[in-house]
């Protein structure tokens, strides 16, 4: 059976991708979105979709059955329920074209599966189906290095080394904010960095000195490509020339684990 989808807050594609990359049967009929650099990033890679820039609550439920599709995917917003949001619930103005989408899904008769990625806190990290030596990328721009305003904070970073096999979930305020937004990664040694962070801990935490003796760990932020590889998306995957390098960040914060969701679909139709 070739099965027929509907992508809803499909922002750069991550459902698009997962899907592809269960290899089950199908076509995705359209993706909607609002967010129009999302939208040029999908369109960027996903070209033959038909791709519709349109607030959700103005699609009627007599177009998508038009559509004649038996599968919606959906990674509806997940501020109002997250710890760094105020857990406003239905009551946060961004649920109501979720519950738009629930007040209508009655009066579609041909859909028979629903898959809706949301999370109400952050996962403290993920296992990677592989070593980071297989994504990192090499001679990265200084660009990337930790500023020493965020390093007077190092004692909270979660660190990666080339031999790891997990990651902190990345959020759409990696870079701009260190805890709990994703890890960082040194080229040393796990015992290097043991060692460094003994030493820079004989002086006052944040101060100069402090901060003078990690700079030597050269502790960087993964790129945006090695984000998307962390999250599986494919190698051919890209974003235009035209993304700043922050919007990559936020759209990736704002996307889902290609991997994980590729199983929960093999489960789904199975």
């Amino acid at each position: 059976m070739t099965h027929r989808i509907l992508e809803l807050y499909s922002g750069i594609g991550g459902m698009h991708c997962a899907w592809k990359d269960s290899g089950i049967p199908g076509t995705t009929v359209a993706a909607v979105d609002i967010n129009t650099v999302a939208n040029d990033v999908y369109k960027h890679n996903f070209p033959e979709t038909n791709l519709l820039n349109r607030n959700i609550q103005s699609i009627k439920p007599e177009e998508i059955k038009k559509m004649n599709i038996n599968i919606i995917l959906m990674s509806p917003p997940c501020q109002p329920f997250t710890r760094n949001g105020k857990f406003l619930d239905k009551n946060d103005p961004r649920t109501n074209s979720f519950t738009y989408l629930l007040d209508i899904l009655s009066q579609l008769d041909s859909v028979e599966y629903i898959l809706m990625e949301n999370m109400n806190r952050l996962p403290k990290d993920y296992d990677d189906p592989f070593m980071l030596s297989e994504i990192i990328e090499e001679n990265v721009p200084e660009r990337y290095l930790i500023s020493d305003k965020l390093l007077k904070r190092a004692n909270i970073f979660d660190i990666c080394y080339k031999d790891s096999r997990r990651s902190c979930c990345f959020t759409k305020a990696y870079t701009h904010y260190v805890e709990g937004t994703g890890s960082v990664f040194t080229e040393a040694s796990p015992e290097t960095v043991d060692n460094c962070y003994k030493e820079a801990n004989t002086h006052e935490v944040g101060s100069p000195d402090f901060v003078s003796t990690l700079k030597d760990l050269k502790l960087r932020f993964f790129t945006p490509k090695e984000v998307s590889q962390l999250m599986a998306f494919p190698k051919s995957y890209e974003f235009p020339k035209n993304i700043s390098i922050k919007q990559c960040y936020r759209l990736l914060g704002n996307s889902v684990n290609i991997k994980v969701i590729s199983e929960l679909l093999k489960i789904l139709v199975d």
